[in-house]
């Protein structure tokens, strides 16, 4: 008898990586893969608990997948099944982030006892779980995580409570790892919860994998950074990427706020003149880079002339995007017992301004970017066009005759709608 499963992804890369090694594993032992609407012998929920609203999600999908599919195994994973608070008890198999591998055993262990499974392990001793897949959502782009954890301890941030401290995946294990999948994948985004900070335990940087990966990997046409803290960009990295054209002209460096009162009580590890500073150089190295960065607005104690303070230096910064966050506070952070907290609709009005101001600054980047050279991995088929994405992480649409996967110069010759369009060219 087939057995069948389904999907459903709640959280970020790290997450979507990890659920897609679980599909792997399962599909290896005879299991089919169905969309998640329909009736399947087993539904996996890869489960956040970033935020009090992403908790709430995983709760609603568990309740969800309990309605709609009474017969079925509900398994929760992840982050928020890691904290335990409770709430997870309709699921039959609860597994946190130890021990995700586990999955396709527990299913198994299920089938025959039908007795209820939960693994929620202390962090103290975990080493760096590699789980390995050969598909994802994106058939030209990768993710290949080689980070877990953190030891930041932010004020508002639930993350090593629910992951645990770093580790990171052993550097021979990251190079094997990557020839498998560009096999079939040209781009690799190197990802993880702290990836700045790969390769302590192993005396290896960050910069010396990324080295390493493309002396050793040449079949590797980009490679992204996903994330990178500003405290943690070297010498050494930008001197590699300005030497190197296959590392995307792309850093996605997370600011958080952009006034030193807010930062000192979320906890960041820097000020905004040391910011700017950091990114100003980053510039003055690589001119034609992106800069992008996580933003998170209404934290508490956020008064308007902070908030203000926070919107005046994002446009002094001149960012190419921002993602934007309205604060939710998680219980066991400080955050949670800290006075003045803002109000949900202050919150939702903030958040509406930053994203106003991140749609401004996409526009003003990709403008100064008209009649320009670009390559472009081309990703899937958009009515008459194909989509893809420059270095410098500009989508674009661009009418040619190649197919998905191929990489193609282009010049960018049109943008309209928040969207640029670019045209073939012969060469760069």
């Amino acid at each position: 008898m087939t057995r069948t499963f389904s999907i459903m992804n709640l959280g970020c890369k790290v997450n979507m990586y990890e659920a897609e090694s679980i599909s792997c594993m399962l599909e290896k032992k005879g299991w089919v893969r169905k969309p998640f609407e329909e009736k399947t012998d087993a539904s996996l929920i890869f489960t956040c608990a970033v935020t009090n609203t992403a908790a709430s999600k995983s709760r609603k999908m568990m309740h969800r997948v309990k309605r709609n599919n009474p017969d079925g195994i509900c398994v929760m994973v992840g982050c928020y099944a890691q904290i335990n608070d409770g709430m997870l008890e309709d699921a039959e198999i609860v597994v946190g982030t130890a021990h995700k591998a586990r999955v396709p055993e527990y299913l198994d262990q299920y089938l025959q006892d039908h007795e209820k499974i939960r693994d929620i392990e202390p962090f103290e001793e975990t080493p760096f779980e590699n789980l390995v897949t050969d598909r994802f959502e994106n058939r030209t782009r990768a993710y290949l995580k080689v980070q877990d954890g953190c030891n930041q301890f932010c004020a508002y941030c639930v993350i090593p409570y629910a992951r645990g401290r770093e580790r990171s995946m052993e550097p021979d294990a990251v190079i094997e790892e990557a020839k498998r999948i560009t096999k079939t994948h040209k781009e690799i985004v190197l990802t993880g919860i702290h990836t700045g900070r790969y390769g302590r335990e192993y005396n290896v940087t960050l910069t010396q994998l990324i080295r390493k990966l493309l002396d050793e990997v040449p079949a590797l046409e980009r490679l992204r950074i996903s994330s990178i803290e500003v405290t943690e960009v070297s010498e050494e990295l930008i001197e590699l990427m300005k030497q190197e054209k296959r590392i995307a002209r792309h850093l996605h460096i997370p600011l958080q706020a952009g006034c030193d009162a807010t930062l000192k009580r979320m906890g960041r590890p820097y000020s905004t003149e040391a910011y700017y500073d950091k990114i100003k150089w980053i510039r003055e190295q690589i001119p034609d880079i992106a800069v992008s960065c996580d933003l998170i607005v209404g934290f508490a104690g956020e008064d308007e002339e902070e908030f203000n303070a926070t919107l005046q230096f994002c446009e002094q910064c001149e960012f190419a995007f921002m993602h934007v966050f309205p604060f939710s506070v998680r219980s066991g952070t400080r955050a949670e017992k800290m006075p003045d907290q803002v109000s949900p609709q202050t919150k939702k009005e903030r958040a509406r301004i930053a994203n106003a101001l991140s749609a401004k600054c996409r526009d003003i980047y990709a403008l100064e970017h008209l009649g320009r050279e670009a390559e472009v991995i081309l990703e899937q088929k958009e009515g008459e066009y194909m989509s893809g994405y420059t270095s410098d992480y500009i989508p674009v649409l661009v009418k040619t005759e190649k197919e998905h996967g191929a990489m193609v110069n282009v010049r960018l010759c049109e943008y309209k709608e928040h969207q640029m369009y670019a045209e073939e060219s012969v060469m760069i």
